[in-house]
């Protein structure tokens, strides 16, 4: 039986969402909520709850992540200065939607990732 999220959702088109991108293996769309001035959301169309549930056969779906964000960072004008893919797995990472995703963010300069734990 498939999960349903909100993801799956806008896979489907059933969830109004600004998608950027979208073939047979992953759908990209604007985060309703951006972290930065470009902060795109790039999703595998078949359910992934974590990067824990990943499996070999996903091996091409998540290849083709990287592939798809290197092009929207160019699309989006934002590969030559910079930008950042993440990926959160669970509760502590700061995973909200547990359905696999990436977030391709740019447009300024980011600074560091993490800070340290004081």
């Amino acid at each position: 039986m498939a999960v349903e999220t909100i993801f799956s959702k806008i896979i489907r088109r059933e969830v109004p969402a600004d998608i950027v991108y979208q073939d047979d293996l992953v759908t990209a769309f604007r985060d309703i909520e951006p972290q930065a001035p470009i902060h795109i959301l790039i999703i595998p169309n078949i359910f992934i709850a974590t990067i824990n549930d990943v499996k070999p056969e996903h091996e091409q779906t998540l290849g083709h992540m990287i592939i798809v964000a290197a092009k929207i960072a160019k699309q989006e004008s934002i590969v030559y200065d910079g930008y950042r893919l993440i990926m959160n797995c669970n509760q502590h990472s700061g995973q909200e939607v547990f359905h696999i995703h990436m977030h391709l963010v740019g447009g300024h300069h980011l600074g560091p990732l993490l800070t340290k734990n004081e």
